[in-house]
């Protein structure tokens, strides 16, 4: 599927503002390639009961908005030898976030980090092969960014995926 890009793209979020709204067949498009994304485009039509050019061309639409950003392999960290899981609270130095997630980045075991608003500045989720390796992770490497004044950690004892996608 291409990339279309040039004056007559919809402007993307990225760019400050909002794509077009969302319909209900898009959202059951997006409900169904967040459960399998490897599904064909003849296959997504017949389980929303729209044409096969129809689902190709919102499909194409949703990849030029930036709606869909990609498609991925959901792992399960245990079995990719992940076992330890913890969520990460930073307090950072005021106007640092820039230069602590561009060091965050290049954290290994860190598969997501926000900055919030709240009590706390900056959310990571940390995924280790064991408690060594997340204190490696939290005393070694997160505490020795410049700009991070302090963490919090909370392990993670058990997880689960919502059992509804926001989509539909």
């Amino acid at each position: 599927m291409s990339q279309e890009t040039g004056p007559e793209a919809a402007p993307t979020a990225a760019a400050g503002r909002s794509s077009r709204p969302l319909d209900e067949v898009d959202r059951r498009i997006l409900d169904e390639l967040g459960r399998d994304g490897r599904t064909s485009v003849r296959t997504l039509a017949e389980r929303i009961h729209i044409s096969r050019t129809n689902a190709y061309a919102r499909v194409e639409r949703l990849l030029r908005d930036g709606v869909i950003t990609g498609f991925r392999a959901q792992v399960a960290p245990e079995a990719a030898g992940l076992g330890t899981s913890a969520y990460v609270a930073l307090t950072i130095e005021q106007n640092t976030w820039r230069e602590v997630s561009a060091e965050l980045a290049q954290v290994r075991y860190i598969e997501h980090a926000a900055l919030l608003g709240g009590d706390h500045d900056v959310l990571a989720l940390v995924r280790a092969p064991d408690n060594a390796a997340l204190r490696d992770v939290v005393l070694g490497r997160i505490q020795s960014i410049p700009g991070v004044l302090s963490t919090r950690t909370w392990l993670v004892f058990e997880e689960f995926d919502g059992a509804t996608s926001p989509w539909v």
